[in-house]
């Protein structure tokens, strides 16, 4: 004997067609905020939405139930509770200096995203942190405190963006989370990409998910293909496949991101300075004639969710001091910070920005 099946589905007309005929129906039902309508098909084959079949005579008797219609509608709108809980998890924000803070903070204001932000005292912007922004400054050793502040702020993901300035053994005094973690790392660890990875793990074992920020704000990830008015030449291509090749060694050894390359010379690596001042060293080792290139590659086994290859307005106005002719960064690998302003002033200097793959350039 054929069992009849229906399918419930939500915000359509309703129509009820069982060999010949339709019927709608539409019900207000009391706490519900809206007018909810179905759409009700027969068909000989099964449909998943409520996995229920009835037999003609029992859907009858459900239609004339408006029990049921109440309870099919408290659990669309538990549904919606809980998924709109899922995308409104509170965010923990370990804010670094720079301005990629301030952006995330802006988004999230934007989004009404809930968040609670931990600025590293010596490294965050105070600007930044007014009595809109939920804040507290802690230092780099409080690893504890930190973790009970987002704990009693109902923080569930932490993401850790903006520059810190390595600290020496000197300038830290550890609380006792802190000290524990660094005796479990073990002191060589410290200032590498280890320590991040350390960290993150460290983070979730407490009971955060540690997230980037290009999972917030995917549009602040340099996507692949010239970005300025300006092209790299021969020459910049030459000095851009020469830099690839020095940049992936050199991130396979754990030490720095961005090499400088002019007319096929190496004139600096990144070391523990950073991108900003290995730029504005290499202008004083600058040949004659076509200015050099920066390339900025994410290192090899280098966490997405930290420390991302960053390039923004203060690069580009370093690369000009330098005398260089522009910048190749790994393309979906990288951020680019104030994009529109980077590459407008990039247009104003006659500088390219191009965002590269890595393995086109072997």
């Amino acid at each position: 004997m054929w069992q009849p099946s229906f399918t419930l589905q939500r915000n359509t007309k309703a129509m009820f067609l069982p060999a010949s005929f339709r019927l709608s129906m539409s019900c207000w039902v009391l706490g519900y905020p809206n007018k909810i309508h179905y759409k009700l098909s027969f068909f000989k084959k099964q449909h998943l939405i409520l996995n229920t079949f009835f037999y003609h005579n029992k859907f009858l008797s459900f239609l004339n139930n408006v029990q049921s219609c109440v309870k099919v509608c408290r659990y669309i709108k538990i549904t919606e509770d809980e998924s709109m809980n899922e995308q409104q998890r509170k965010l923990g924000i370990i804010a670094g200096g720079g301005s990629l803070p301030r952006l995330l903070i802006e988004h999230c204001q934007e989004k009404q995203i809930p968040f609670e932000v931990l600025a590293i005292s010596g490294n965050a912007e105070k600007a930044y942190f007014d009595q809109t922004v939920p804040h507290t400054f802690i230092r780099i050793g409080q690893a504890g405190t930190g973790f009970k502040l987002f704990k009693n702020a109902g923080v569930q993901d932490v993401v850790m963006i903006g520059t810190i300035k390595r600290p020496s053994l000197a300038d830290l005094v550890p609380d006792i989370k802190t000290a524990a973690f660094f005796a479990k790392i073990g002191l060589k660890s410290l200032g590498d990409d280890g320590i991040l990875r350390a960290l993150i793990k460290e983070i979730e074992n407490e009971g955060f998910k540690v997230v980037g920020i290009h999972e917030i704000m995917p549009e602040i990830l340099l996507e692949t293909g010239v970005l300025t008015k300006k092209k790299p030449d021969k020459q910049a291509l030459a000095d851009i496949a020469r830099g690839v090749e020095v940049a992936l060694e050199l991130g396979k050894l754990d030490v720095g991101q961005s090499v400088v390359v002019q007319q096929g010379l190496v004139l600096g690596v990144e070391g523990i300075e950073g991108t900003d001042e290995l730029i504005c060293r290499c202008g004083a080792y600058k040949r004659k004639g076509d200015g050099g290139v920066v390339v900025k590659l994410r290192k090899p086994e280098q966490e997405m969710r930290t420390d991302l290859p960053t390039i923004g307005l203060k690069t580009i106005e370093n690369a000009k001091k330098s005398g260089l002719k522009g910048l190749a960064v790994h393309a979906g690998n990288a951020l680019i910070v104030d994009k529109k302003d980077v590459i407008a002033l990039a247009d104003k200097y006659k500088m390219f920005v191009v965002g590269i793959n890595p393995a086109e350039y072997l």
